[in-house]
């Protein structure tokens, strides 16, 4: 459904380390920067991106809005988790762990990053 997702970053060495430290996490590579700026890391389903926005103004968090990312396992949730908490990131809603509700079982980590997005990582129990 998606191609790619772009969020802000007013500091892009702080979020670049933040990034590289949780998508390494899920096992991805460092991400690369293009001439303009931005950071991109690649997957074969879509790219995640940062940059300082082009219109000049202060980077900002989407209130309302998550980015989520899909992960093998809790274990991976946790590690993905752990690296945004020691690469800068702040832990946010409840710890990680399973929740129930209309969608099943879902063990879920919510981080906001350096810029304050905030994120999850996401697991479907079976």
């Amino acid at each position: 459904m998606f191609s790619h997702i772009m969020v802000g970053a007013s500091d892009l060495a702080a979020s670049k380390a933040f990034y590289d430290a949780t998508l390494g996490a899920l096992g991805y590579g460092p991400g690369f920067q293009d001439d303009k700026g931005r950071v991109f890391w690649m997957a074969p389903t879509g790219i995640f991106s940062i940059s300082i926005p082009i219109n000049g103004e202060p980077a900002c968090h989407g209130n309302g809005s998550t980015v989520g990312f899909a992960v093998s396992g809790p274990e991976q949730a946790d590690a993905w988790h752990a690296a945004g908490v020691a690469n800068g990131g702040t832990s946010c809603e409840d710890p990680p762990g399973v929740r129930e509700g209309g969608m099943g079982a879902l063990y879920l980590a919510y981080l906001r990053d350096p810029a304050g997005n905030k994120l999850c990582a996401l697991h479907r129990m079976g």
